[in-house]
């Protein structure tokens, strides 16, 4: 079953930048799907698309039956419901700890927190920090602080993970430990994922589903793909 359905997608900025250019693609429900490119080749527009941080300036985005482009702004709500993203900086609370970040998504759907308590400890325990509930951010590794940050995201039992480089702060090795995590939530639970990655050895060891887009359109679109070493790929990194 199609979980997304994009077809003849443009974005076009005020400025007169084409960003994503007649761009078409569908994921099914459970797939893990790389997205790379190059920087400004239209990933990151592609991928905020689907969580209607940008618009689509023509054609459709549909996102687990609710279409982006006729979405208006006061019910984006119900789409974010649906799916969790995963950023690259954390964007956690300083002040809330571990517990209470992941909570703090529940509690602005207004769940009861007799809801709430076994929802985040399952969460928090799926993605390895069962022991660290009380501590704060600021006394966590970084793998640990985009650890609560995937708990947060999936503690609503989203149908699909949005991943926007969730690894381009961390070491190689840690990097690893999330993918782990990343593929355990894909696995199990059967959540779809969509990550933007600049990660060649990630994409590579990984073996999935890989989307190549450059100058805005799909350039490739591969099962079990390998980074491709596209010429403007390569002159980034």
């Amino acid at each position: 079953m199609k979980l997304i359905k994009v077809e003849h997608a443009y974005k076009i900025y005020k400025n007169g930048t084409t960003a994503v250019a007649d761009l078409s693609v569908s994921i099914d429900k459970g797939e893990f799907v790389f997205v790379i490119g190059s920087t400004g080749s239209g990933k990151s527009t592609f991928i905020k698309m689907l969580y209607r941080e940008e618009k689509p300036t023509k054609g459709s985005v549909i996102v687990g039956g609710i279409d982006v482009a006729k979405l208006r702004n006061s019910k984006v709500y119900k789409l974010r419901r649906k799916l969790g993203v995963v950023f690259q900086d954390f964007k956690l609370l300083p002040k809330l700890n571990v517990y209470e970040n992941v909570a703090f998504a529940l509690e602005t759907l207004g769940l009861p927190n007799d809801e709430i308590r076994p929802k985040v400890l399952k969460a928090i325990e799926a993605v390895g920090l069962k022991e660290k509930t009380r501590n704060l951010p600021s006394e966590l590794s970084g793998g640990e602080q985009q650890r609560v940050a995937i708990a947060r995201a999936i503690v609503n039992d989203p149908k699909l993970l949005i991943c926007d480089e969730p690894t381009g702060n961390l070491d190689p090795e840690t990097s690893k430990g999330i993918m782990k995590i990343l593929d355990k939530i894909n696995r199990e639970l059967g959540t779809t994922i969509i990550m933007a990655t600049h990660d060649k050895e990630l994409v590579n060891r990984m073996k999935k589903r890989v989307l190549v887009i450059e100058n805005g359109v799909l350039a490739s679109d591969t099962k079990k793909g390998s980074y491709k070493v596209h010429e403007s790929i390569k002159n980034t990194d």
